[in-house]
């Protein structure tokens, strides 16, 4: 298993089929003539975001300072064309800094070399996840169409864009310029490298470059250099968004969801196939060939919580997880043409991979998206997730954030009401919260502080941008 295995995995080695931009953009003007007001979540931004000062409009703000550095896609359109799936936007990296009462933004687009031919022909041509190749597509690897738009970690003195099929892309966390896609070694150019990658507390990172029937494990240091790396045979040809990670123990998830006759754009190269029932993985971090499969019934998922091991061996790790995959394949292109798909909403799970061979699930009862719990407790036992959920059926997005208890069965969570779109949240600090939501009302961005043992209090302060922003996927706290 080589490294061209592991790039044709990751459907490289193929192009779809080229068709006309236009009909793509009739669909998508036709919709924007009678658009819902929740696609101001999916609206172009065509610039970056100078720095600016934000305004604080509710409670003041304990001692805490850091940035919020923030990932998602942010232009669709371009001309007469569109993307063909959420997934595919340019990534716009947003740096949200606080300091005690004072909140200041700055937003800038990854200098990709897909963005840049798009801007020079002025119409979206690049293949990507659900997006079809168009007439002056250049594709001679993964990153000549990596958007770099899912997520962005600090590793050492830069910032790391992530894309789950291609590099991490460099930027300066100051003034967040681009610096160039990551090779970590030379013969590991253009590797995927998955954006949710596994950060220990000591600041290692574990992540995988998912390649159909196999994974290609990197180990890198707290500083983002490379440690070691190798190619893992996975149980089943399992498209891969997101694993998870014990103290001890990597542990990936195979959904049904199956990658075939490898093309562009990549998501029409699987099949959802339940009869082969979901698959875990696990493998020793010291020794990749001590591996163990679990089995566990078919599920569809994007995102998974810190694993952790007990004393009996047993593994145990959450997941938002989905009967299918609808919103994947009509849900998320839906959004970017102003139609929305009723796709099944995720709902909260805790597995536990038993010392017997046996894996279970256990329901929290809520619908929940984008599971997170504080980097100290990454791989280490903790009872709570927190999560954004509150979903409904006249729309997509969240509207509330919580905390789930797995120990108590309590969930403690905060309803932003119906105009909000609800973004991610994450840990900052041992006992604050920090997310975003764009409110409907206000057609502005906001920052909220929330104390994370009293979610249900509401925010303890928040500021409101001048700027609306697209809904962006994932981001990180990082401490002044």
């Amino acid at each position: 298993m080589n490294r061209r295995d592991l790039l044709i995995g990751g459907g490289l080695a193929a192009l779809g089929t080229l068709v006309p931009a236009t009909a793509r953009a009739a669909a998508a003007a036709a919709a924007a003539a009678a658009k819902p007001d929740w696609t101001l979540g999916v609206t172009d931004i065509l610039e970056d975001i100078a720095p600016r000062s934000l305004r604080r409009i509710h409670g003041r703000a304990p001692d805490l300072g850091g940035t919020l550095y923030r990932n998602g896609p942010a232009r669709f359109r371009r001309g007469d064309s569109a993307s063909g799936h959420w997934f595919d936007g340019d990534g716009l990296i947003r740096a949200w800094q606080v300091r005690g009462n004072e909140a200041r933004l700055a937003a800038r687009f990854v200098d990709t070399p897909k963005r840049r031919l798009e801007e020079k022909l002025g119409r979206i041509v690049q293949p990507g996840f659900g997006t079809l190749e168009q007439p002056g597509a250049i594709v001679g690897s993964s990153d000549d169409t990596n958007a770099a738009n899912t997520h962005v970690i600090k590793a050492g003195n830069r910032l790391l864009a992530l894309w789950e099929a291609g590099s991490a892309t460099a930027l300066d966390p100051a003034s967040l310029e681009t610096q160039g896609q990551v090779t970590f070694r030379d013969d590991l150019k253009h590797m995927p490298f998955l954006a949710h990658p596994r950060i220990e507390p000591d600041g290692r990172i574990w992540n995988i470059g998912s390649g159909g029937a196999a994974v290609y494990v990197w180990r890198l240091s707290k500083d983002g250099m490379f440690e070691a790396g190798e190619a893992v045979k996975l149980p089943m040809a399992s498209y891969i968004h997101d694993f998870t990670a014990t103290a001890r123990h990597l542990v990936i998830l195979c959904q049904p969801w199956i990658a075939g006759a490898m093309k562009l754009p990549f998501s029409k190269s699987l099949t959802w196939q339940p009869e082969l029932g979901s698959k875990v993985l696990v493998l020793d971090k010291d020794d990749l060939s001590k591996r163990r499969v679990y089995d566990l019934p078919p599920l569809s998922f994007f995102h998974l919580g810190d694993a952790w091991e007990e004393k009996d061996g047993t593994i145990r790790f959450d997941g938002c997880f989905h009967k299918d995959v609808t919103f994947a394949v009509e849900g998320a292109p839906g959004l970017v043409e102003g139609r929305y798909v009723h796709a099944e909403r995720p709902e909260l799970n805790l597995v536990a991979l038993h010392p017997d061979g046996r894996a279970t699930l256990t329901p929290a009862g809520i619908t929940a998206e984008f599971p997170r719990s504080a980097p100290e407790l990454a791989g280490l036992p903790r009872s709570a997730t927190v999560h954004v959920g509150g979903y409904t059926g006249d729309r997509p997005f969240a509207r509330s954030v919580g905390s789930w208890d797995w120990t108590s069965g309590r969930h403690d969570s905060f309803d932003f009401g119906a105009r909000h779109l609800v973004e991610e949240f994450v840990p900052a600090g041992p006992h604050h919260l920090i997310g975003t939501t764009l409110n409907l009302d206000a057609r502005a961005t906001e920052l909220h502080l929330f104390d994370a043992r009293r979610i249900s209090d509401g925010p303890v302060t928040s500021w409101r941008s001048d700027v609306a922003l697209p809904v962006s996927f994932h981001g990180s706290w990082v401490s002044a």
